[in-house]
């Protein structure tokens, strides 16, 4: 009797199981049921602890009623930072099958273009534009006669780099300098960061930028936040004990996760003013283009302003990519700094 009653149960949880499968097909994939209940869990934490501040915090309520562009603020970026994440974990981190492809069909648009109206058929496109970081007269770049990916990726190393080391043994496509597999994605990823969970997505060249104004605003409205939780602890204090003590848990695990958004805040600030990436930063000596370069210098930084504006005011249509530096290069960057460098902003 119990056995079939089992057999039962388990036969109409298949069923209902089935209809919603049909009914939303992305449930039916495990990797995308992980990242709806990551983005679910995120949402349901961001209302739990507001909701619990404007439930027990009467004072906020009157507060509110009084000064209603306080609290209309505080919405405000707690809107922007649920937004925000989902933006990020949305966006594309850049793959190099992507950019791949749209060199390859520049270069075939190009071919079609007659002779005396040719342009760059990536700009003809409107889609995107592939650039080459310190690019040298004489370099085959899209649009140009003989452009291939092949020959492009080859251009951006040392001569005599052989084919077979550049490409990826699992995506089976050349590698640009930077770029690394991400077993989660199953994917090449231009700059490859690293692989969030959190996300659900790599960061990559194409949503590093995102990605750390993501944290700059969940920081920012985890310090508010936390404010808002001392002072309701400051004046109700001993009320209630029940409130009291999920006030102060809530803030405990508040804390906890303030101090790991401002270190991951600072550490990719530090990545993004000296253009580095967390993977280059923590295998630098596993990673063959880095081996022979020493520590404390920076190859592909360009300066801090232009560092920044690289990553800021770049527009994501630009797969920028980045050559390897020469050994002057190298030699210059190695170059202690004068006086005379900052007076010259050789920093900038």
């Amino acid at each position: 009797m119990f056995p079939a009653v089992c057999r039962s149960l388990r036969d109409s949880c298949a069923r209902v199981l089935d209809r919603c499968y049909r009914l939303f097909p992305c449930l039916s994939d495990p990797a995308r049921r992980s990242s709806l209940g990551l983005k679910a869990a995120l949402v349901t934490l961001h209302v739990v602890f507001v909701g619990v501040l404007f439930l027990f915090d009467a004072d906020l309520v009157k507060k509110t009623k009084h000064e209603p562009w306080y609290t209309a603020l505080y919405l405000v970026l707690l809107l922007a930072t649920l937004v925000q994440y989902f933006l990020t974990s949305g966006s594309s981190p850049g793959y190099v099958i992507d950019a791949m492809g749209y060199v390859n069909e520049a270069n075939a648009v190009f071919r079609k273009i007659p002779a005396s109206s040719k342009q760059p058929a990536s700009s003809k496109n409107g889609n995107v534009v592939i650039s080459v970081e310190g690019s040298q007269p004489g370099r085959n770049l899209p649009g140009s006669h003989a452009t291939s990916w092949t020959k492009l990726v080859l251009d951006m190393y040392p001569p005599g780099t052989s084919i077979r080391s550049l490409t990826c043994s699992y995506c089976n496509v050349e590698q640009p300098p930077r770029a690394k597999h991400c077993h989660d994605c199953e994917r090449c990823v231009l700059q490859f960061d690293h692989h969030c969970v959190w996300l659900g997505t790599c960061v990559g060249q194409g949503n590093h930028c995102r990605f750390w104004w993501y944290i700059f605003e969940e920081t920012a409205l985890s310090i508010w936040t936390g404010i808002l939780y001392i002072s309701y602890l400051k004046v109700n204090i001993a009320r209630a004990w029940w409130k009291d003590a999920i006030m102060i848990v809530l803030l405990v695990i508040l804390a906890i996760s303030l101090i790991f958004l401002l270190l991951l805040l600072l550490f990719h600030s530090y990545l993004i003013l000296t253009n580095q990436t967390t993977y280059e930063l923590v295998r630098r000596r596993r990673i063959p283009y880095l081996r022979g370069i020493p520590e404390r210098v920076y190859p592909f930084s360009n300066g801090v302003c232009r560092n920044l504006y690289n990553f800021c005011c770049v527009r994501t249509s630009i797969y920028n990519l980045e050559r390897l530096p020469t050994a002057r290069e190298i030699e210059e960057k190695s170059r202690p700094y004068t006086c005379l460098d900052f007076l010259t902003c050789r920093c900038c």
